[in-house]
């Protein structure tokens, strides 16, 4: 995602026979850009919730402050797309006579950062349940009581640290350098955060499905689980396709990537609604109160 691999500008006016110019809109991309604007709304307004919610109406405790940051980051992450797809769909009708697109790059970087953060979180989500459920079988000593806060903390300031290592080198056109660097750092996604994500999540169902507790909070398992299925699903194309950019191969453009990772930061406040919803049997509840019992059983 360097600064000067987006998605292609609009073709420009083409002349007719009779001298007048005539506008080649790129139907399918604009489409794409469309459903992700309105696919930008819903996710908003479910991570606005869950804000409010996990912030302001359920008692706090270390898994809500992990969902309470991933929530943040999805919904950074969203609005940023909502406004750079808005921009892509103008200058896409107005035929280039408006600068909309010398706009779209300054969104970049910070889809990078909120992408990077949103790994980073559920990456730390997989493990601290892995490391609880592994500890509820036998001693490994007492938990912090603000290490959930401090991860948090950690993990934002480490998305701030590689995302400004990034734009300086990005911004001051020092070309290879900032090809080295946007390398380095999908190479640390994929060889760090998304294996420890997905091995975790496999321990932690492994655990739990030999496991002969009853009182496991099955149902925050569950979303655990689904939350990083439709991760790997949604949005790692995002950071493939990046990646494969990056050493010198072509293979697209960028929209339906982006629309899929906009599907999975949009997905993970109605996975907590429905999970939360089902018990014996599936029911319709308040938000409230099927976020209590997927949170705070």
């Amino acid at each position: 995602m360097e600064p000067n691999h987006t998605a292609p500008s609009p073709p420009p006016p083409t002349p007719t026979a009779e001298g007048e110019e005539v506008c080649e809109i790129d139907v399918p991309d604009v489409a794409v850009d469309g459903a992700t604007l309105l696919i930008c709304l819903c996710g908003l307004v479910g991570n606005g919730a869950v804000l409010w919610l996990l912030g302001c109406r359920i008692r706090r405790n270390p898994i809500t402050v992990y969902v309470l940051n991933l929530a943040v980051a999805d919904f950074t992450f969203l609005l940023l797309m909502l406004t750079s797809s808005l921009l892509y769909i103008l200058d896409s009708l107005s035929c280039n006579t408006f600068p909309f697109f010398a706009y779209l790059k300054s969104f970049l970087l910070p889809l990078l950062f909120t992408h990077n953060m949103g790994m980073y979180l559920l990456t730390a989500i997989s493990i601290e349940r892995c490391v609880s459920v592994i500890c509820s079988s036998s001693p490994c000593g007492h938990r912090p009581q603000h290490l959930s806060a401090v991860v948090c903390a950690l993990l934002w300031a480490l998305s701030i640290s590689v995302i400004a290592a990034v734009a300086v080198l990005c911004l001051s056109h020092q070309h290879d350098q900032c090809r080295l660097a946007l390398i380095s750092m999908y190479a640390l996604n994929f060889t760090v955060f998304a294996p420890s994500m997905v091995i975790s999540s496999i321990l932690l169902f492994i655990k739990v499905q030999c496991s002969s507790q009853q009182r496991q909070p099955r149902r925050l398992y569950i979303v655990i689980f689904l939350t990083v299925l439709f991760f790997l699903l949604f949005t790692l194309p995002l950071s493939i396709w990046n990646f494969v950019q990056h050493i010198s191969y072509s293979i697209g453009h960028s929209q339906v990537v982006f629309l899929l990772a906009c599907i999975n930061s949009s997905i993970n406040p109605f996975i907590y609604f429905l999970v939360g919803s089902c018990r014996r049997r599936c029911s319709l509840v308040s938000l409230q109160v099927a976020f209590r019992r997927v949170f705070e059983e």
